[in-house]
């Protein structure tokens, strides 16, 4: 085989390797873990979640609070059970859950908002979903699927879930450093 032909199948294979791994990269699907690992740092409350029934109106919603700092196993409403304040981007249908959770908020800063599942977020505040300032996965192996971050200000907003596919979700909320 003549020295081309072997560069010519190197550099293709080179961009076949490539293209594989950016595929992995930018999958939805979290990496296989072969054993649960708890959080660090803030985020190390996830392993002791409180039972917290979500509301399925706002004005309920003070009796769903979220606690930052402090995760919480959130029991869901099915979709059509729920009036959101703020029509999320994913609604969701029949068969998908969702609900209403109030979070106070005490001092300005960039909050996280943790969630243990795919499903859509929002967080609410005087009538108008905010804009969030980043988001990503959670740690690997935690339980951890997506965390939102958001610029808040003191007050109540509302912590607006939408499309979960089961019942309960984990859910934390903290305030970054």
């Amino acid at each position: 085989m003549s020295i081309s032909r072997l560069k010519f199948l190197a550099t293709g294979l080179a961009f076949i390797v490539a293209g594989e791994a950016t595929a992995q990269m930018t999958s939805d699907e979290p990496p296989a873990c072969t054993a649960v690992m708890a959080p660090t740092g803030e985020l190390a409350a996830w392993t002791t979640p409180v039972a917290v029934t979500a509301a399925g109106r706002e004005g309920r919603s003070s009796a769903a609070p979220l606690m930052v700092g402090q995760a919480a196993q959130v029991t869901l409403l099915p979709t059509p059970e729920v009036a959101y304040p703020v029509r999320p981007d994913k609604p969701g249908g029949s068969v998908s859950y969702g609900g209403l959770l109030r979070l106070e908020v005490r001092q300005a800063g960039t909050y996280r908002i943790a969630l243990g599942s795919g499903a859509w977020l929002d967080l609410v505040a005087r009538g108008k979903a905010l804009t969030s300032v980043a988001h990503g996965r959670g740690p690997a192996c935690t339980g951890i699927r997506k965390m939102v971050d958001f610029a808040l200000t003191p007050g109540r907003h509302t912590l607006q879930i939408a499309v979960n596919g089961e019942p309960q979700v984990t859910v934390m909320a903290v305030r970054l450093p």
